[in-house]
Formats: C-alpha cells, structure tokens, sequence
C-alpha cells in the first residue's frame, strides 16, 4: 500500500495561474495552466513555476513558531551559504569530494572527544541522514555482535533476540525491531516515572538480549534517563550471570545538551559499557535537517563484517549507512557549527535555551490553570497539563486554540500505564528567543478566559486532535 495516495477524483479544475506570473506579456498563455496531479505536456518560464510552488507552500505553518519540533529552525545566513555550495556533492563519493569526507572525519573525532571516548583520535564513526538512521546502524551493530557471540546456537527457535528499551523509546526503535526481527521489551511508565527504570530494565534481560538502549533526552518530557545507575545494574546482571550486555545511548537530543551543561553527569563513554551512541545534528546539534551521528567506543564495538571500506586520498575511509547518496550539505554544516561556535559557544547557546525553557515554565505555572510535568532542566522543553480542578477544558482545546495565533503545539497522551495523562509540550531551541518565550505566554494568557467559559471540553476525537511530534 503507498504511503502518499493521488487524487480521488480526476483533476478537473487545473491549477490557476496569476497572468502577472508570466514574464512577458500578462495576457498571453493564460490558459496554459498546469495540472496539480499529473506531468504538464510543456515546460513553463522557471518564474512561473516558483511562484506557483512558493504560493502554496506559504500555507504551511511557520517553522520558527513550531514548538512541537526538535528541529533546527534557524542557522546563520553563512551557514546557508555552504550548505547551498555544497547540495551538489554527493556525501558517498569520498574519491570524488575527499575534502568534504575529511570534514566528517573531523566531525566524528571531535565527538568523540566530546564524548570522552577512550581513544577519540582513532574512533569509529559516520554521519547519517538522523538519529533514526544513527539507530538502526547501532542496533544491527548489537545485534551482529550478539550472533557472532552466539553462532552456536542461533538462528535456531530458541535463540530469539531481543532488545530492552523504555517504552518512551523514539519509534525509529521499534521500526529497528520490526525490519531487523527483535523482539521488544519496554519497561512500561509507572506513576511519576516517565523513562526506564534501571532495575526493570536489567530483569527483562537475558541470554538473548542484544543489548539495552537508554536515552538521554526523552520526547515524551525532555527527562534524561539513569544511564549510569542502568550500567551498574547490568553490572550486577554479569556478576550473577554472567552476561555481558552492552548499553547505546540514544543521545539524540541530550548528546548535544549534556556535554556542555551538565559536565558532570556521569553518562557517555565514561561508561565501559556503553558501547555506542548517537546524536542528530540538526537538533541540538544546530544544523539544518538532516544530518545525525553514531559512534562506537573502539573499532571491536563496529563488526568489521558491516563496515564498507572506501580508499580516498591514498587512505582508508571505513563507510557504514543504510543510505547511500545523499547532499554532504549537512556535514558541512556541522562542521561550520563546531568550528564556528566551539565548546563555550555551545554552552552558551544551549544555556540560553534553557534559561528561556524554564523561565516559560515557571510563568505558565503562575497562570494557575496547569500543572507541570517537567521544567526545562534537562532537555529545555516542557511539558503541562492542566490541573486538576480544571474541568471546562482540556490539553487539546488548548492546542487547537493556539493554532489560531501560529503556535503549533503538540497534545497528547502518554503511553501504556499512563494513557490518563495527556500533556502539551513545549521545545525551546536556539531561535526561540526570550521575546517569543513572552509573546507565547501573552497569547496563551489570552485564551484562557475564553477556555474557562466552556462547558466542557470540546475535542472529541482524541486521534483527530494534535498528535505527538517527534
């Protein structure tokens, strides 16, 4: 079944053109519009086919005004420059664009640093199209590394692998289980714990376990998960047992946060057994979709079995996605965003977007009609719902409503054992200035008295209403 269904109907009417669209004279070819769902018989002036395009697109809503997203909405206009010089190198072609496959390796090597990789200079790693992609390279890397430690017994019926996760994983992780056949064990949410417990964790694992995933920056309330206190429980695991389960650290929003704001927090390769993380780039990494990260502790972490291996300027460039031509726009990129800011610029980025995400929180929690989730001290985003004795409206009346003023934020509920909680939340990125933080809260200070005078709440459909964003 296609994902994108055509039209329903026959394109009867053809898309209309302005005549001033024309570059010449207004009145001629007026009836050569084109048509929205099938190839037009003839080519038109590149003017008039932008102009049709931009028209539509304005009725998109407005990217920086998006607080659902954990995207990159804003980068420098030299940014924008490289990466426009740039869209026509193919990242795969390292023979052809060595010197933008240099900048990758740089990018990795400074990662690793950032990561406190036991050997940063010699660290195994490769850009990707995003976190989901730096995901699935990571879970086929555990799982090719659990066969080879098992080859004398699987593939048999009694040698099912299995993978054990929150279930407020990223969906790019059951994806991973589904393509590749792991079986998923999520560690469900429990009253206020909103992410894995460790101990739970550690009791869903087995011979078969491939390994654990944690995650540093959770979508569902911007809450970093115990990494540390999840290794020491596997650790206690192998003493018992015996098994030695490696631990990824989906980082793909934290792995850009953490490093610069919480130095202290115990949760990357510090950690023998975190055998590999990843980041995306074009979140808190402050680069345009898309570009993500996956790095390995040492080079025996990456099966060699899965690496490609590509010779360019008389070396050796290893090559490890699942996609293959792509812009290196994105790597270059970053590569820009880290030269151009460094540590002490990304601490003050990210401290600047924190300081917004919990100065809103705590300016939402004095209007008196929600209460918080979490307060923008980890990740900085926030997330709300509305208290207790509110009875005349509910998250998703209030999401409807901010539509009408450009805001697009998400509501949803949370998962399995908890499905009676449903939130609105709120992601504060570089670009989201204090001044926007204000104009948000004035506008949502502004439907409230509107929203207090309904009877009851008005969405009906829960799964019509604003859905949960990634």
């Amino acid at each position: 079944m296609p994902l994108h269904h055509g039209p329903h109907q026959h394109d009867e009417r053809p898309m209309a053109v302005n005549p001033f669209y024309g570059e010449a004279n207004p009145v001629g070819g007026m009836t050569d519009a084109p048509p929205k769902h099938r190839l037009p018989d003839d080519p038109m002036p590149p003017s008039t086919a932008y102009q049709l395009v931009h028209d539509e697109l304005m009725l998109d809503g407005n990217a920086r005004l998006n607080l659902a997203t954990f995207v990159t909405t804003w980068m420098e206009p030299q940014a924008g420059v490289l990466m426009a010089e740039c869209r026509d190198k193919n990242m795969i072609d390292k023979d052809e664009y060595p010197r933008t496959a240099e900048l990758e390796r740089r990018c990795v090597s400074m990662l690793a640093h950032l990561w406190n990789a036991p050997d940063p200079d010699g660290a195994v790693g490769c850009s990707t199209t995003g976190s989901s992609e730096a995901c699935m390279l990571a879970g086929m890397a555990l799982k090719r590394r659990w066969m080879q430690r098992n080859a004398d017994r699987y593939p048999s019926k009694h040698a099912r692998p299995n993978l054990v996760m929150g279930i407020n994983v990223q969906v790019c992780w059951e994806k991973f289980c589904n393509f590749w056949e792991v079986e998923a064990r999520q560690v469900p949410m429990d009253g206020d714990r909103f992410h894995l417990d460790p101990q739970a964790a550690a009791e869903l694992c087995d011979e078969n376990t491939i390994g654990v995933v944690g995650i540093l920056g959770s979508t569902f309330d911007g809450s970093y998960e115990p990494i540390q206190e999840l290794c020491a429980a596997l650790d206690t695991v192998q003493e018992k047992t015996g098994l030695d389960i490696p631990v990824h650290v989906d980082g793909a929003s934290g792995g850009m946060i953490a490093p610069f704001l919480d130095p202290d927090l115990v949760w990357d390769f510090r950690l023998p057994r975190v055998s590999s993380i990843n980041t995306s780039g074009h979140k808190y990494g402050l680069v345009y979709p898309g570009v993500g990260w996956a790095l390995w502790r040492t080079a025996d972490d990456l099966p060699e079995d899965l690496v490609f291996r590509v010779n360019y300027l008389g070396g050796d460039m290893p090559t490890f996605a699942l996609n293959f031509s792509r812009p290196g726009a994105q790597v270059v990129a970053q590569y820009y965003t880290f030269l151009r800011l460094g540590r002490e610029g990304y601490r003050a980025v990210q401290q600047s977007t924190r300081n917004v995400a919990r100065g809103l929180a705590e300016r939402i929690e004095t209007l008196g009609d929600f209460q918080l989730i979490t307060c923008g001290d980890q990740l900085p985003v926030i997330t709300f719902t509305t208290a207790p004795e509110v009875k005349a409206y509910d998250v998703f009346d209030v999401s409807r409503r901010l539509r009408e003023f450009g805001w697009l934020v998400p509501a949803y509920t949370f998962p399995a054992h908890r499905q009676d909680l449903a939130v609105l939340r709120l992601v504060c990125r570089n670009g989201f200035s204090a001044d926007l933080a204000a104009l948000f809260l004035a506008d949502l200070d502004r439907l409230l008295p509107e929203l207090r005078r309904q009877a009851h709440p008005l969405t009906r459909d829960k799964e019509a209403a604003t859905s949960f964003h990634h």
